[in-house]
């Protein structure tokens, strides 16, 4: 294991257990609030490929969020787990059907186009206040962001969390890709000047 790889699983462990202490309402509560303020703070971004996920376990849903960009006119996408190092972003349409994708998840099937998204909305497990963040440990979107960055992308990446994920310091390495901003039920926090875009 990686040096910082203890402190990393030990801050996953914790911030996932206090994540799944959160009802079922309280989710539903604080993800309808990320919906409202991701809506506003998104709303400039009309016309960009947005990749979203739907929720597992305890995250936060996006699924009314995404509603709401797709009524503000951006393309939305899923990540599909194709094996245990490729993720692709197929298309979310309004009527696209569903399959089981791997990893707990669902997405589009492989007759959906395959996406490059502007804005990359992130799971997590942990998240600090400069925007380093602690995934659930598999690497497939570390791998997906190094593999958008080597065709010359630049996804902004938004990390998803309720505000208990939070923690004072993450104990990042050289080759951890910090978040942008963070979207929680508190609203949207850069971290790195994007805003302008």
């Amino acid at each position: 294991m990686q040096p910082g790889g203890l402190d990393k699983a030990r801050i996953r462990a914790e911030r996932l257990a206090l994540r799944d202490t959160l009802s079922v309402e309280e989710r539903r509560e604080k993800s309808l609030a990320i919906a409202q303020n991701g809506t506003h703070a998104l709303k400039r971004f009309s016309g960009k490929t947005v990749s979203g996920f739907l929720p597992i376990r305890s995250e936060a849903d996006l699924r009314p969020l995404m509603d709401m960009l797709r009524d503000g006119g951006m393309r939305l996408c899923l990540p599909v787990i194709l094996d245990r190092e490729t993720i692709v972003f197929r298309e979310f349409a309004r009527d696209t059907q569903l399959v089981k994708t791997g990893f707990g998840t669902s997405g589009p099937d492989e007759d959906a186009a395959v996406l490059e998204p502007d804005i990359l909305l992130v799971p997590l497990s942990a998240f600090d206040g400069t925007g380093q963040r602690i995934g659930y440990g598999a690497g497939h979107y570390d791998r997906a962001i190094a593999r958008l960055h080597a065709k010359g992308l630049n996804p902004l990446l938004i990390g998803i969390a309720f505000d208990c994920q939070e923690v004072p310091s993450v104990p990042a390495q050289e080759h951890d890709v910090a978040l942008d901003a963070v979207l929680t039920e508190s609203g949207m926090r850069y971290f790195n000047g994007r805003t302008a875009e």
